[in-house]
């Protein structure tokens, strides 16, 4: 009673709520359609949006001929963001959890142990968008070598990364393409310092948004679904932008762990 939110929002936290206190568990079938209208004497269009709202969210998935089941939203384990992997586009190492559904354990606990992702990637040139201008600060259009990486670990999805490096820098080097030549998969410093360019700092902006489709087909959740996003550029001596990425994960699947490290 006086409750004036919409009622699709009142169903989909009210599943939300049955979820997350144990009443519908992992694997369980949400009520069907007739059953929620029935509930909350409310119409096909309200209950259909507040599935969606429900699935958005990463609560629950359709199978096709059988129902929406509640999915598991247990962490999958953490990607460490230490210097050497804030250096990459990618967390170099994961702490993967325990068995499915299992609690997330804490910083030196046993039951965490240390993974090396597997990637695969793809280069080609492309005139830069203007948000990529604007973050290399260079002007929108101007040619820049796009590197798309998809990471995967025991061959399943963990995240994805797109990187962009300008190619006045590049061009023409033995570091054009970050995957190719002798200095390949060395990270941008690594790779940088080997054409004389020393890469000093680098900056990482923490967000979250929807899943485009293509993401959500990629990472193996539902468009929309919330996805956390870091994106990270690196700066040479003269505070010049040499590389920028975005990095993409499932929100409610991976935490990221920073380590920061203090000198006197």
């Amino acid at each position: 009673m006086g409750d004036s939110r919409p009622v699709y929002l009142r169903i989909a936290d009210d599943l939300r709520r049955r979820i997350d206190e144990g009443g519908l568990a992992v694997g369980d079938r949400i009520p069907s359609r007739s059953e929620l209208k029935r509930a909350y004497e409310a119409s096909d269009q309200t209950v259909d949006r507040a599935v969606r709202v429900l699935k958005a969210a990463g609560y629950a998935e359709g199978q096709f001929g059988r129902g929406v089941f509640v999915t598991d939203r247990a962490p999958l384990g953490t990607l460490l963001r230490s210097t050497g992997a804030v250096d990459s586009p990618f967390a170099a190492q994961i702490r993967c959890y325990g068995g499915r559904g299992a609690p997330a354990p804490g910083p030196g606990d046993p039951a965490a142990r240390d993974t090396t992702l597997t990637w695969e990637a793809t280069s080609s040139e492309t005139p830069a968008p203007a948000p990529i201008a604007e973050r290399l600060g260079i002007g929108a259009g101007e040619p820049v070598l796009c590197t798309q990486y998809e990471y995967l670990a025991n061959r399943h999805p963990v995240q994805l990364a797109t990187s962009w490096e300008p190619l006045t820098i590049t061009e023409g080097t033995d570091v054009a393409l970050p995957e190719r030549g002798p200095y390949a998969r060395r990270g941008v410093r690594g790779r940088l310092a080997a054409i004389g360019i020393r890469v000093v700092r680098a900056r990482e902006l923490v967000g979250s948004r929807p899943a485009t489709t293509p993401e959500a087909e990629a990472l193996g959740c539902t468009a929309g679904q919330c996805v956390t996003v870091v994106e990270r550029t690196h700066f040479d001596g003269d505070d010049r932008a040499v590389e920028t990425s975005d990095i993409v994960v499932r929100a409610d699947r991976w935490r990221l762990e920073y380590t920061i490290a203090f000198t006197s």
